[in-house]
Parts: C-alpha cells; sequence; structure tokens
C-alpha cells in the first residue's frame, strides 16, 4: 500500500510542478514550487519503486497521470480548452494506465502460484 502512496505522492507532485511552470511565467517566484515539485516527485516516484513497485508499473502510471491529470488541470486552472481528440486521449491513457496495473496483478498472481 505504501508503494501506491508513494507514487500517487509523485504524481501529484510533478502535476504541481508543471503547472507551476506555466505560472512561473508571470510570477517568478513560482520556480521554486516547479523545483520543489520535479524533486519531490522524483524522490516519491524513487520510494514507490523502493517499497516494491515494479519500474515499468510505476514509470508508466507516473508518466501516463501526469499528462492526463495536467491536460485536466490546466483547463481549471488556465482555462486551456481540452479538444474532443484530446479528451480522448485522455481516456485511452486512463486505458492504459488500468491495463498496465491489471497486467501487474496478473504476473504476480502467476509468480505466486509457480
Amino acid at each position: 500500500m505504501k508503494k501506491w502512496l508513494f507514487l500517487v505522492g509523485a504524481v501529484l507532485l510533478e502535476v504541481t510542478g508543471s503547472l507551476s511552470l506555466k505560472g512561473a511565467l508571470d510570477a517568478p517566484g513560482l520556480y521554486v514550487l516547479v523545483v520543489a515539485g520535479y524533486v519531490g516527485s522524483f524522490l516519491a516516484l524513487f520510494m514507490s519503486l523502493r517499497n516494491g513497485m515494479a519500474l515499468g508499473v510505476g514509470y508508466g502510471i507516473w508518466g501516463a497521470s501526469g499528462v492526463a491529470l495536467t491536460a485536466i488541470m490546466s483547463l481549471v486552472i488556465y482555462g486551456e480548452p481540452i479538444t474532443l481528440l484530446m479528451g480522448l486521449g485522455i481516456v485511452i491513457i486512463m486505458a492504459g494506465v488500468l491495463l498496465v496495473e491489471l497486467g501487474s496483478q496478473a504476473a504476480q498472481k502467476k509468480e505466486v502460484a509457480a
């Protein structure tokens, strides 16, 4: 369970860093949040891996979830549009994350059975 909490933290910190990067264009003080977000994200991802998360699963979910959540939050915060095609991409990313997780669970069950 700990590995998942670290992974969620890594995603949220990465999204915070990315969103702050755009905000820092007008408010340079936000660069501190950019650096903290990215450094914290890598540390949290490291801790997730350290606690047993498979690299392919952790990195895949971190990257894909970060992209999808950043797009959604940039709509909410900055009013950037999400087109139909972008929305479809976000749905596909979510499906991909689900498939990676289901595949990981199936692999773990196979290991235990062997």
